[in-house]
């Protein structure tokens, strides 16, 4: 073998070590992950993360009192579907104890605002801080937002491993249906009323695909949210 096969049999082969090492680190980046920006795997419809053992073993002795989320939640409820199904939100989060509401929105995607929940009851002040638009047409929004940032240098400047990770993200995305969103919150009130063990917080993402609920044992539930009616139903 003359020196010039040599040198391209040692640089094929240090970019096969490359590709592999990459290909490790692809699949312990996603191993590593509770939760991915993807959302769950398809083996996966329930993850659940212990809280302060403190917190787990006193939680029957506490009792729950209502709170204002609670009293306003047959307002609220249907005020939450449509900001996520009719308005530029892809991203809630109900916290019944601290009485926010937290949003994120297409329009300024790197922000969370922060709402009473007094206020997501008036009608007119969801008119006034979420704009309209269809669901679909927001689906497409967020595709182009990826396929923007995609486009950008900086982009390209990150490891490989990652845009191959980002890449497949994108390619295989599936948003959450829309009519998977009034089953959902449609549940929270039983959620609510479990006597020892009862929902604190709950975050419903559209990109993800998931519902997060935290519960009043410090406890962490993270459901496939196109199977959460289904799951409560064999499970409560």
């Amino acid at each position: 073998m003359d020196t010039d096969q040599q040198q391209t049999k040692a640089y094929i082969d240090a970019e096969a070590d490359t590709d592999s090492g990459d290909d490790n680190l692809e699949q312990l980046i996603l191993q590593e992950s509770i939760v991915s920006a993807a959302g769950l795997n398809s083996e996966q419809v329930l993850i659940g993360i212990k809280g302060d053992p403190s917190l787990r073993e006193s939680a029957p002795l506490r009792k729950r009192y209502d709170s204002k989320v609670d009293s306003l939640f047959d307002k609220l409820e249907p005020n939450l579907e449509d900001i996520m199904l009719n308005r530029g939100i892809y991203r809630i989060f109900v916290g019944f104890n601290s009485g926010e509401i937290r949003t994120n929105s297409v329009f300024d995607p790197l922000r969370q605002e922060i709402h009473d929940a007094e206020k997501i009851a008036d009608t007119e002040y969801i008119n006034r801080h979420f704009p309209q638009i269809e669901y679909d047409d927001k689906i497409a929004l967020m595709r182009e937002l990826y396929a923007t940032l995609r486009a950008s240098e900086h982009y390209r400047k990150i490891p490989s491993y990652w845009q191959n990770i980002l890449n497949r993200r994108s390619e295989h995305w599936r948003p959450l249906e829309p009519d998977n969103i009034p089953k959902i919150l449609s549940t929270v009130n039983k959620l609510r009323g479990i006597e020892e063990y009862y929902l604190r917080n709950i975050t419903v993402c559209i990109v993800q695909g998931i519902v997060r609920m935290q519960f009043n044992c410090d406890g962490t539930q993270i459901i496939d949210a196109h199977n959460f009616k289904s799951f409560l139903e064999e499970n409560l």
